[in-house]
């Protein structure tokens, strides 16, 4: 995930062996080498959608970049001190028409640039609801320290550290956080919006294609953020059905108790299976009337095991 490649680029940093242009050609290497597996390789709608906003607006910006890459270049090459037909013009201090070029090119980027942006936030709204024939599945996501939980109200059953959804069907998130905000993201499916403590927003998501695609927190919240990831599993029908009745067997039940044993600081990545949920308990977290999360400890170290 990026936020483990950002950690080895900043220890390589600290081995003071890398001069500075090595240090970055070693920091796009590292954060595109996922590219064939985060947001420039999508499996649903939405992530197609956030791939042609981004494509779009690198194009745009190229515009104008390459150009003037160019041209510092000939400059640099035309007035070179052995080019005696290169005019020097010492009293030379306004044109007009290169005063238009100048405001013009990137009054027309930061015109399409908005343009780009004003249409795909609207067609990509995150409480958007997906075209489709089937009914939408229904997923509530809470944000612990440092894990993921998610409630399938209709289906009455939990999972922690594992989202499973069917492919081909529209998916309906609501989502909060046990105590300090975090980013909800699935690279390859799309998203990423932010989770906050008393309150839920909204994410309708759409995979189409069977497959395992990793999620990740997209915002710092403590020391144990790096590791808040769980898998994707996008599966067909009859291994949806499977899943829910593999997680119905479980003996393990989510109600208050077991929420607030969950809400506590913790490193584990250990996928937990709930076979029975309380009633209403999604919205008990989101109008606090169970307590939130104690949150980050503010000294490194305090204990993380539960």
């Amino acid at each position: 995930m990026l936020a483990q490649r950002f950690r080895q680029i900043v220890h390589l940093s600290r081995l003071k062996r890398l001069t500075p242009i090595a240090l970055c050609l070693c920091t796009i290497g590292i954060t595109t080498s996922g590219c064939g597996q985060g947001v420039l390789a999508p499996v649903g709608p939405v992530a197609d959608g956030e791939r042609l906003i981004l494509l779009d607006a690198l194009g745009i910006m190229l515009l104008i970049a390459v150009p003037t890459i160019l041209a510092t270049l000939w400059f640099a090459w035309w007035f070179r001190a052995s080019n005696r037909a290169a005019l020097y013009r010492p009293s030379w201090a306004y044109s007009d028409k290169l005063e238009v070029l100048v405001w013009a090119i990137p009054a027309l980027v930061v015109l399409f640039l908005g343009g780009v942006a004003w249409i795909g936030s609207h067609q990509l709204d995150p409480a958007r609801s997906i075209d489709s024939s089937m009914k939408p599945l229904e997923i509530q996501v809470v944000s612990l320290d440092w894990r993921w939980l998610f409630i399938y109200p209709e289906q009455h059953i939990a999972t922690v550290n594992r989202l499973v959804i069917p492919v081909g069907t529209p998916v309906h998130f609501r989502i909060t956080s046990s105590s300090v905000m975090n980013v909800f993201f699935v690279p390859r499916i799309g998203g990423e919006i932010y989770a906050m403590n008393g309150m839920a927003t909204q994410l309708n998501l759409l995979a189409r294609d069977v497959g395992r695609f990793p999620g990740l927190s997209a915002q710092f919240s403590g020391d144990g953020f790096s590791d808040m990831e769980f898998n994707t599993d996008v599966v067909n029908e009859k291994g949806f059905h499977d899943f829910v009745a593999g997680t119905s067997a479980s003996p393990k039940r989510l109600d208050e108790a077991e929420y607030i044993s969950l809400s506590h600081p913790s490193r584990s990545t250990e996928v937990e299976l709930f076979g029975k949920v309380a009633t209403g308990i999604f919205d008990d977290i989101v109008s606090r009337r169970l307590p939130p999360g104690s949150g980050p400890e503010p000294t490194a170290q305090a204990s993380l095991s539960r």
